[in-house]
């Protein structure tokens, strides 16, 4: 981080910085820790052309989530760019790692945020990002056709048109749309984190969970917790206070490997072809 920015970020959040540095956190953007005389900050940077967008969008999901007071999300403190790069600046929270009994807590909190009343529909306001790749969340009534078409059908056409997989190895819309009329249950629609997992929530040092870096939107509940089961599972704890909120609902099995499709296909995206098995084998076992 060049002095010119550290200048900058002292000015904005009327401190004086004692300290800057490089710290892990940041999978898009670069990340720091900034120590000021009385407090620390987490920032980011990004010089893509998205960068903006990219923290305006994890902003208004970290808002969007804090406005719920189901779970704690850390402080967005200034977003805004300097010199053609990106900047998001939130507050330190300083991390341990996860007991059983934090991870029931979040389990708990998680079920807590997804028991909420929500709009009448699936979507939000805004679109927003999964990764890097755009998110786009144009409201839908029916959740079958919101899955379908802003989530599936975009990530598979991305796909076909980056060549990573052929027209032949896809299934077509009204056949992803049969299949999951079959296996949707009706739902209400719930405010999701979008992209949870285990990098995706802290422990603090008191043993409050937060959730960071979201990728909203409101959803079947379900969502979330496939997520967090697609890399290893959050421990029997979590999902044993979960479900004692919000009981399983018949058929959340088989919806599990779908859900995660979603994600498997952004990873393909993103990350290349290592994916690319993954999706093919929940596509010929559900579609083809």
């Amino acid at each position: 981080m060049n002095k010119a920015l550290q200048k900058h970020l002292a000015y904005v959040l009327c401190i004086r910085v004692n300290s800057i540095r490089a710290v892990s956190g940041g999978d898009i953007s670069a990340a720091y820790g900034i120590t000021a005389d009385t407090e620390q900050f987490f920032c980011k940077v990004n010089g893509s052309p998205q960068g903006l967008a990219l923290f305006e969008a994890e902003q208004q999901g970290l808002q969007a989530l804090r406005k719920t007071k189901t779970i704690s999300v850390p402080k967005v403190l200034w977003c805004g760019t300097f010199e053609g790069n990106a900047i998001l600046v939130m507050e330190h929270i300083t991390a341990k790692q996860a007991s059983a009994t934090d991870l029931e807590k979040l389990g708990q909190q998680l079920a807590v945020l997804h028991q909420l009343s929500a709009p009448p529909t699936f979507g939000f306001s805004n679109a927003n990002f999964i990764g890097s790749l755009p998110q786009q969340n144009r409201t839908h009534s029916k959740w079958v056709d919101f899955f379908v078409q802003e989530r599936l059908v975009p990530q598979f056409k991305l796909a076909r048109d980056t060549q990573l997989v052929t027209a032949t190895e896809l299934p077509t819309e009204s056949k992803l749309l049969k299949r999951c009329e079959a296996l949707f249950p009706e739902v209400q629609p719930a405010l999701l984190h979008g992209d949870l997992w285990s990098g995706n929530y802290l422990i603090s040092e008191n043993g409050e969970p937060y959730l960071i870096d979201p990728s909203v939107y409101y959803g079947h509940a379900e969502v979330d917790i496939a997520m967090t089961r697609l890399f290893g599972g959050f421990g029997q704890r979590f999902y044993d206070a979960y479900h004692e909120i919000r009981p399983e609902v018949s058929g959340c099995n088989e919806r599990t490997a779908l859900y995660q499709l979603y994600y498997l296909l952004a990873h393909l995206n993103m990350f290349g072809v290592s994916y690319k098995n993954s999706v093919l084998e929940i596509v010929k076992r559900y579609f083809l």
